[in-house]
């Protein structure tokens, strides 16, 4: 018998617990359903539920938006302006609580009559709407914000109270972007990092992005690789991609793949500005390559083209030559094997022919060393090395560098 009463009580408990989660809203949306309330006397509802602390309240907000954005043609009076604002507010802080996923539809409603394209608009709705949507998670609307920031991101302006309602509103949109964290988001928030807007807002965008990026992944570097493929983003804008993405916790293969595709595009540049740019860019993405491998074939052409014209300028480019010799050594396959030994080879022709300088005998030490770190059998670089350890035009000291790489292959 007590453990029956046990039962009773526990089951009666639980009924309580579950009405206190799901509350009888039925009095209020009666109340504000009906057909003759005014902005104020929905307001005043509005108001009433707040005050209570309610929650699972859900649907309660889903009518009230939905009520409100019909009524709200009806309410256009200058005195009515402010209820319609705070109205609008609690509904929108409400579905938001109660992340009201089926609201989205009626949310853009509201993003669209408080639009900054009207000059009564401050910007300050339009923002919160638009939070609004990331915080119920309106992921089928992320094309909707996303084309909205590339909007923005495209329209320039020196008015300072146009720039100020739009930052206002970039604001709102990468933050919901963000928090939906679909793929979609990250171009536009990228464009808004390196755009025409203010530094902090910049800064904002910029740390936005790599949040959103560290989430999303190995999804990332596809998005990365096109936004360096395309022809139409120019050369900063490339190199600060490509800067956003090494700070990424992703894969080696990844940071491979983006690294062989930024050395590809290093090499279009089409003006002594560009090529600066793209000459950091490149350095870059052939020290990735050292760090993770060849992701494609595509590599070599351009390590080649890299080591060759910095080794044909007038002041010979001693960093670039370092830095590709480090990445084919570090490489280790049989095509990084067969550059060093083609680099070497040439060097060793000069040393018959001349001209030889200080810079040659530089590059024959370091092109030495770094075909006996790779630890190959290659038949040719072997007896290339042999060759030079008897060749009486080179000083014991360089014979010796090969001497000890040919004592490294044989280990």
């Amino acid at each position: 018998m007590k453990r029956t009463n046990l039962l009773i009580i526990a089951l009666l408990l639980a009924g309580v617990t579950a009405f206190a989660q799901s509350p009888d809203m039925s009095f209020y949306t009666e109340d504000y359903n009906r057909s003759n309330a005014t902005v104020f006397e929905l307001l005043s509802v509005l108001q009433t539920v707040r005050d209570e602390n309610l929650t699972g309240i859900g649907d309660f907000y889903q009518n009230a938006i939905n009520v409100f954005t019909q009524r709200l043609p009806n309410f256009s009076s200058n005195q009515e302006r402010v209820a319609v604002e705070e109205t609008s507010r609690l509904i929108l802080r409400g579905l938001a609580a109660e992340q009201q996923t089926d609201a989205a539809p009626a949310v853009w409603l509201l993003i669209q009559y408080f639009d900054i394209a009207n000059q009564q608009n401050d910007g300050y709705l339009m923002y919160e709407a638009i939070v609004a949507m990331g915080q119920i998670d309106a992921k089928f609307y992320s094309s909707h914000l996303a084309g909205l920031l590339e909007s923005y991101n495209a329209r320039p302006t020196t008015d300072r109270l146009v720039k100020s309602k739009i930052q206002r509103v970039v604001l709102g949109v990468i933050t919901a972007l963000e928090t939906i964290g679909e793929p979609i988001g990250v171009k536009p928030i990228f464009f808004a990092s390196v755009g025409w807007y203010d530094n902090d807002i910049k800064a904002m965008a910029s740390a936005s992005l790599n949040r959103l990026m560290e989430t999303l992944g190995e999804i990332i570097p596809d998005i990365i690789i096109e936004i360096l493929s395309d022809w139409r983003n120019t050369p900063t804008n490339k190199n600060a991609a490509y800067q956003e993405f090494l700070k990424l916790h992703v894969s080696d293969e990844s940071k491979a793949r983006v690294a062989a595709v930024a050395l590809e595009q290093s090499y279009v540049a089409t003006s002594r500005e560009s090529a600066a740019i793209f000459r950091t860019m490149r350095l870059s993405a052939i020290d990735t390559i050292r760090l993770y491998g060849a992701a494609s074939d595509i590599v070599y052409p351009y390590l080649e083209r890299t080591y060759r014209e910095a080794y044909e300028t007038s002041n010979t480019d001693f960093e670039t030559i370092i830095m590709v010799v480090r990445a084919l050594t570090a490489i280790k396959t049989d095509e990084a094997v067969d550059l060093l030994t083609d680099f070497l080879r040439q060097i060793n022709n000069r040393k018959r022919s001349g001209p030889w300088g200080t810079a040659e005998r530089d590059i024959t030490r370091i092109l030495i060393q770094g075909i006996g770190l790779t630890g190959t059998q290659s038949r040719t670089a072997i007896l290339l090395l042999t060759s030079i350890t008897n060749n009486a035009l080179y000083t014991n000291a360089e014979r010796d560098w090969a001497r000890n790489a040919l004592a490294q292959l044989a280990q």
